[in-house]
This record gives C-alpha cells, sequence and structure tokens, in this order.
C-alpha cells in the first residue's frame, strides 16, 4: 500500500490517475492501491522437468515412459535371450535401455535428439553396461537399420505407420518386435473382417505378420503425458513370407479399402481406377504380344474378372486375407496388374 501526501489546495492528478481538487490549505492522504505481481505457477511435471535440466519437445513425440512397471512388462514380453542384439528406437533418457542392456548382449538405439543421446551416454558412462551401447543418431525412417533380432520401441506416434513397414520389409528377418502405439493404432492392426477399424493397414500388417496385442498403457504412464491412450503391440514376421508380390497386393487392397463399405463392383467403376488397370493392361499385352481388340472396354473386362471369381457383391470391410489373394489372381490370370 502507498500513501500520498497532497499539501496545497489545487487541482492535481494522482499516480492512481484521479484528478482531485483540496479547497483548504490543511494536508490530506490519498491511499492508492500498487498492482500485484502474480507469483508463476509451478506444476510438479514442471518442477520434474526443470531439474533434469531437458524440456521434451512433444511436437516430435517425446513422451518418455516412466512406470518401471510397464517398462518391466515389455522387456518380459519381448522374450530376449543373453545372445540377442536389441533394436530400440526412441530411447528418451535411457530408462528402458538400461534394462535392455542388463539382458541382451548388445543394444543398438536409434534416437533423433542429440540432447536424449547426451543423457543417455551419461547414463551409462564408466559403466560395464557401455560398451555393449551402441547409438544410431538420425530419424530412423531415415537409417538404414543394422542386424538385429528383438526390436522394442516407444514410438513418436506420426511414425508409427511407415515403421511398421519399414520393419516388416526388413532383411534378414528379425524375430519379434514389441511397439508402443496410439490405442487406435493398435486395435487397428489386429482388427479382423467385419470389424469397425479393420482397414488397409490391418491386412497389410496381418499377411506378413502375425499381430498380437499386448497391455494398454494409460496416459500417466508418460512424462509429459500425451493427448491419448497407448497400447503395446508384439509383432512376428511370417519368415518365410507369403508367395507374393507385395506391390500387386497393395495396389489391390488400396483400391477396394478406399470405399471398404462399397461393393467391388461399384469400388472398380472409378475413372481414375479404370484409366490406371487400363494403361497396366495394355503394357501387359504389348510385352506378350496380344492385340488390345478395338472396342476393348476396359470397364467390361474388370466387371467379368469381379463376376467369373464371385467378388462382384463382396465388400473389402468382410474379406480376409484369402479372399484377396484368390482375387489377384483371377486379374492378374486375365493380364490386369496392380503395379
Amino acid at each position: 500500500m502507498l500513501r500520498i501526501r497532497k499539501a496545497f489546495p489545487v487541482a492535481c492528478k494522482h499516480v492512481c490517475g484521479v484528478d482531485c481538487v483540496t479547497s483548504s490549505g490543511e494536508g490530506y492522504y490519498k491511499t492508492v492501491k500498487m498492482p500485484k505481481i502474480k507469483a508463476e505457477k509451478k506444476s510438479r511435471q514442471h518442477q520434474e522437468v526443470k531439474s533434469q535440466g531437458i524440456m521434451f519437445n512433444t511436437g516430435i513425440g517425446q513422451h518418455i515412459l516412466k512406470n518401471p512397471l510397464v517398462v518391466n512388462g515389455i522387456i518380459e514380453k519381448a522374450a530376449l535371450r543373453p545372445t540377442d542384439v536389441v533394436l530400440e528406437v526412441g530411447p528418451g533418457t535411457g530408462n528402458m535401455t538400461v534394462k535392455l542392456l542388463e539382458k541382451a548382449k548388445k543394444v543398438v538405439a536409434c534416437e533423433l535428439d542429440t540432447r536424449l543421446v547426451a543423457e543417455l551416454q551419461k547414463r551409462v558412462q564408466c559403466t560395464p553396461l557401455q560398451t555393449k551401447l551402441q547409438i544410431l543418431i538420425g530419424d530412423v525412417l531415415k537409417t538404414e537399420l543394422p542386424f538385429f533380432d528383438v526390436c522394442v520401441a516407444n514410438l513418436p506416434y506420426q511414425i508409427s505407420s511407415p515403421f511398421v513397414f519399414k520393419l516388416l520389409l526388413h532383411r534378414p528377418f528379425f524375430r519379434c518386435a514389441v511397439l508402443m502405439f496410439q490405442r487406435e493404432f493398435a486395435m487397428r492392426l489386429v482388427a479382423k473382417p467385419g470389424d469397425k477399424l479393420y482397414c488397409r493397414l490391418s491386412i497389410n500388417t496381418q499377411l506378413l505378420s502375425r499381430v498380437d496385442h499386448l497391455m494398454k498403457v494409460g496416459k500417466n504412464n508418460f512424462r509429459p503425458p500425451p493427448k491419448v491412450e497407448s497400447s503395446v503391440v508384439r509383432i512376428e514376421p511370417k519368415n518365410p513370407p507369403p508367395p507374393i508380390n507385395f506391390q500387386e497386393w497393395d495396389g489391390l487392397v488400396r483400391i477396394t479399402f478406399v470405399r471398404k463399405n462399397k461393393t467391388l463392383s461399384a469400388a472398380f467403376k472409378s475413372a481414375a481406377v479404370e484409366q490406371l488397370l487400363e494403361k497396366n493392361y495394355k503394357i501387359h499385352c504389348s510385352l506378350h504380344n496380344i492385340d488390345v481388340p478395338q472396342d476393348f472396354s476396359i470397364s467390361a473386362k474388370i466387371e467379368n474378372v469381379l463376376q467369373e471369381a464371385g467378388f462382384s457383391e463382396k465388400r473389402a470391410r468382410s474379406m480376409d486375407i484369402d479372399d484377396f489373394m484368390v482375387l489377384l489372381h483371377a486379374f492378374n490370370s486375365a493380364g490386369i496388374h496392380f503395379s
């Protein structure tokens, strides 16, 4: 509180901005309230992060798994052997890395943020674990993956889909991957024909691997907590893989799942789809010295294949892997290709 004394009978302006006039020569006091300075609010999370000296960048998916029970559960589900080489994507500050190093022969950790790389190196420095850790700095999608037996990852959720297919197309084969995903993405991976979430991702992943949902993980198990719930999934690649051209397969699946509730007859009537398949058919005919009739219609050709194979009225949402294999074989036998 501030008191201001005035001792002259004239008009004046106080520091509070109010004009006043006194008619007597006697002084008077005016009490003025000074503005309060608000104390900075500090959350528990802010204090923890500040004490570590690291501000996590949620824009690139930095949500550090802090619950040791969840970390132990993931490592247990990976069924590590003492001879295993483990690929860990997104090691963060090393909560899981240290426990992986205790169980495996070697851990290759791929991290984008150099601040977290320094934190991880500091954590194992001058310990017996230091020689077992190799760190790859950079974007995992642009990095050539080394040989590994098991992959364990708390992934930035925005790279989930491309990373899954990078893994599944990786050679030589690995034994399994235990991965943390956004809950909805994880449920898409394991969805079956007829499920609401069944989609192109579901059937492509299940073509190349066996997928199991292991556990749900609440958002409060992370620091800072993400906006969505998470799940852990185990992926085991099929070895040997199915004898199929994946580009051809994915081309067919992509067309049918654009509108998965439509009949296949309707799905193939798109002008862009017909144009693509007609071009591919003419290339096929050219390579095999087959004459294309003047009155050739790709629409009629497609409809004929669907009718003969018995798929004209079927919908992608209810078709399984075997159905798509039969359909792809029918199209390829008629000279229609998707890649």
